[in-house]
């Protein structure tokens, strides 16, 4: 079932109504990743606030989602001793059959598969698992309480959608909806429910009608995604190849055959209401009570079991191939990321009118902390970049809708002060000068700021800063000699010498910060930086690319970036980064693993005691994201992280250690001083986007310009558990709005912030030129080119790396553990990385 964007309150009044002092708590599955953390903030206020109980449970991967399944869960059902309860997943299990992984499952003894539990579902990640958005109902009530109108009412679920009158508290899965399926999912609610209504029918390929192949292996996806566990042969799967009807199960099914890792099915394997095909041809169906409202349905002539006609069961079986090509059609599409959770939560308070400083700050850092991940409407990869500056551009249409929707709320919830008579914060803000500090002792307010795309600019120096600016190093090439004689000439042109750019930033000359803005809209356009900083707001002209700053008073003041960018370090430093970092590190200051004698490496081979190890720092995120003081202790952690990005970054580079295949390039990191910390998947994923970035910027005008980006796979080694981490990102559709999809969607932009940016002189422009051609020869001609043409088709651009690898694992049957809730990254044996690679080789790794 799905809740629609409208009624998103309507569970949580319920379930606020219903509580008493005995009820169950509240459990909470929370992903180890910021927008998550921050998501799980908003909505533990809230349940203190109306003084619910709640238990919160980090989950590292599918592993432990099936361990709290067991451990948590299923001690709630009626049949195991419990009374129910609800169960909330924050960016867990959005892609997988959560009825399978946690265990509510229906039996031939008991139908219902939930005992009471309710499971709400709220996960950025796409393709959604339609058995939990179109199933997931809780069984009907005994026909002896039935009332004698019942029929007469409508509907409380009407197809998988929710309505108003819907009474919760009676289990089943609930997918919170923020307006993709009723908008995007009409045609897979159509295909799905279709299926649903087909009698029985064996497909087992012994009647054709001569336009049709019909294989012994179509099993195909059922009617909930269900994976037949038949497979072609080679030869026939040759013959079926291009044909309509080949096999059509989609590669949703997440598994390993690793002997360290746990299966996860994204379906059930018996769901009420789906027809399944057993592998020994044996029809199972079990019992629905179907919804009267009206849909669409073929005509269908009355079916027997005994005396059906070839005629008849050739129709069904292409009705059902047609459903199940659309259902496999809309899982191979690839990964992609909709809604941050975290903006979904705050929608949620507001709706409830409960919203503050606090839940905002919450919402806007854990939709900031998205973009440092990759995390886009295409999956994970590089995001396109807009001349507007700062994060103009990234998630298409609907990311600056979200964007622009949160600086109302700043500037709704942050009115100007009234006793600031002289109007000093409105001319600040107008200026364009970047905040550093507080208006005041007790200032805890949010401000728009116009953020470059520098690192940490206020904790660190402005050298530093531009140095591990993974927007600058690609664009500038600061991995190399030349790169970082251009970065010197940039400061020059600006007036900033060296010696004061390598001061800490809050101590440099205080005229230098106030023009350092001005000073980069006149110059980064000369090295083709055109958006380094969003141009100035105007008449007519919005703060698109605009940032959001918060202060604490004189204790600290931090930007929405970093503040995601050290809950990020955090979460896959810990305790060896503290150690590795310096000796003034976080070793000292009482962190929970911040001692440099736990500080010890954690090795096992199916990675559980390093699961332990992830949830102690997801414990520590938790805590800073409410304790500057905590969060101040994370900046050793960062600076290091991005020191080893930009060492490991550059090395690979110089070495050309990178290698062109048919379709992504690869790289493996397996030796080095940082080689430790890309063990994990979050740092891994970092420098992989960082890689793209440059390989990107230096295919400008070929592939990358056209929109196709630079697909890339990286594997790191974990030597101790004889694993490579493998990590496949994106190209990200470099110029293409897949939002807004029309012709020329993003030359609006790009022409606004063109005429925005401070115009320089020919005599400078010829003067940078001649001084870059005297530095490097060599240097490239940046340019950016607008994507004209049709829109492009559903799908297209996005990550399929997921779809991939579970493929090369199907056909090689290498050692392969996926168990992250990000499906592109995987842990491959030592022994199996060459192969692997190889037939990956060959798949479509981009739609």
């Amino acid at each position: 079932m799905y809740l629609p964007r409208d009624l998103i309150s309507h569970l949580y009044t319920h379930l606020i109504r219903s509580q008493h002092a005995q009820s169950p708590p509240v459990l909470l599955l929370v992903a180890l990743e910021p927008d998550a953390l921050c998501a799980c903030r908003i909505l533990t206020a809230l349940l203190k606030r109306d003084y619910v109980q709640h238990n919160i449970v980090p989950v590292a991967g599918y592993g432990d989602l099936a361990r709290a399944g067991e451990t948590q869960v299923q001690p709630m059902r009626i049949q195991n001793g419990g009374s129910g309860g609800t169960v909330i997943c924050l960016g867990v299990g959005g892609l997988v059959d959560l009825g399978e992984v946690l265990g509510l499952e229906a039996t031939e003894e008991d139908e219902d598969a939930t005992g009471g539990v309710e499971i709400w579902v709220i996960d950025a990640r796409r393709p959604w698992n339609l058995g939990n958005v179109f199933g997931g109902r809780p069984p009907e009530m005994a026909l002896g309480e039935v009332n004698r109108n019942a029929r007469t009412k409508a509907p409380d679920v009407s197809f998988g959608e929710i309505q108003r009158h819907y009474k919760p508290g009676r289990g089943g899965i609930i997918v919170y909806d923020d307006g993709d399926i009723n908008e995007e999912l009409g045609t897979e609610k159509e295909a799905y429910f279709q299926l649903d209504q087909l009698p029985p029918i064996d497909d087992d390929g012994r009647e054709s009608d001569g336009s049709e192949s019909e294989s012994d292996s179509d099993g195909g996806v059922g009617l909930g995604g269900r994976l037949s566990k038949k497979r072609k042969s080679s030869s026939d799967a040759e013959d079926d190849e291009g044909s309509a009807d080949e096999d059509v199960r989609p590669r949703q099914r997440r598994r390993s055959n690793s002997d360290d890792s746990i299966s996860i099915s994204p379906t059930r394997r018996s769901r009420p209401g789906l027809l399944s095909t057993s592998d020994n041809g044996v029809d199972h169906r079990t019992s629905v009570s179907r919804s009267t409202s009206p849909i669409s349905q073929p005509t269908l002539p009355a079916y027997d079991d005994q005396k059906a006609t070839r005629r008849n069961r050739r129709r069904l079986l292409r009705l059902k191939r047609k459903y199940e090509a659309v259902l496999h059609s809309y899982y191979s599409l690839g990964a992609s990321y909709s809604e941050p959770i975290s903006s979904l939560l705050y929608s949620l308070a507001s709706e409830l009118g409960r919203e503050d400083n606090n839940f905002l700050w919450h919402a806007i850092v854990g939709v900031s902390s998205l973009e440092l991940y990759g995390r886009s409407m295409t999956g994970v990869g590089i995001s396109p970049a807009l001349d507007a500056g700062g994060s103009a551009g990234w998630g298409g249409v609907r990311g600056e809708r979200i964007r622009q929707v949160l600086r109302d709320e700043v500037r709704r919830l942050n009115p100007p002060d009234p006793t600031d008579t002289r109007g000093e914060a409105a001319r600040g803000e107008t200026s364009g000068v970047i905040p550093t500090t507080a208006r005041s002792p007790t200032d805890t307010s949010i401000r728009l700021s116009p953020e470059p795309r520098f690192l940490l600019i206020r904790h660190w120096s402005l050298y530093d800063s531009m140095l591990h600016s993974p927007y600058l190093a690609a664009r500038l090439h600061l991995w190399s000699e030349a790169g970082r004689k251009r970065l010197h000439k940039l400061l020059a042109k600006m007036g900033v010498s060296l010696v004061q750019s390598r001061q800490s930033y809050t101590h440099m000359d205080m005229d230098l910060k106030k023009g350092l803005r001005q000073r980069l809209l006149k110059y980064a356009p000369l090295y083709g930086l055109d958006g380094l900083v969003p141009p100035p707001a105007g008449v007519g002209r919005g703060r698109e690319g605009w940032g959001f700053v918060r202060s604490w008073g004189f204790k600290a003041c931090f930007s929405a970036v970093d503040v995601g960018v050290l809950v990020g370090a955090i979460l896959e430093v810990g305790s060896a980064g503290a150690a590795l970092a310096s000796s003034r590190s976080v070793a000292r200051n009482g962190w929970r693993d911040g001692s440099r004698a736990e500080a010890k490496e954690l090795a096992d081979e199916d990675g559980r005691l390093e699961g332990e190890e992830y949830v102690e720092r997801f414990w520590n995120a938790y805590d800073a994201l409410d304790d500057i003081e905590a969060l101040k202790l994370a900046l050793p952690h960062a600076q290091h992280l991005h020191r080893a990005i930009l060492r490991t970054g550059a090395a690979l580079l110089a070495k050309r250690h990178i290698r062109h295949l048919k379709a992504f390039r690869m790289a493996v990191v397996k030796d080095g001083p940082d080689v430790v910390l890309f063990t994990h998947p979050g740092a891994l994923t970092k420098l992989a986007l960082w890689l793209g970035d440059a390989l990107a910027a230096q295919e400008e005008g070929g592939a990358a310009a056209a929109g196709a980006g630079t697909p890339l796979v990286l594997a790191s080694l974990h030597e101790a558990r004889g694993v490579y981490v493998v990590v496949g990102t994106g190209g990200g559709g470099r110029g293409v709005d897949w939002e807004g999809g029309g012709k020329g969607g993003e030359k609006a932009p790009r022409k606004i912030a063109a005429a925005a940016t401070t115009t320089t002189t020919e005599s400078d422009k010829a003067a940078a030129a001649a001084d870059d051609e005297a530095a490097d020869s060599d240097e490239e001609t940046y340019s950016d080119s607008d994507s004209d043409g049709q829109p492009p088709p559903r799908g297209a651009g996005r990550n399929r790396f997921g779809n991939a690898f579970q493929a090369v694992v199907d056909d090689t049957g290498a050692r392969v553990r996926i168990d992250s809730f990000e499906h592109c990254v995987v842990e491959v044996r030592v022994d199996d990385l060459s192969p692997f690679l190889e037939s990956l080789s060959m798949k479509a790794v981009v739609g």
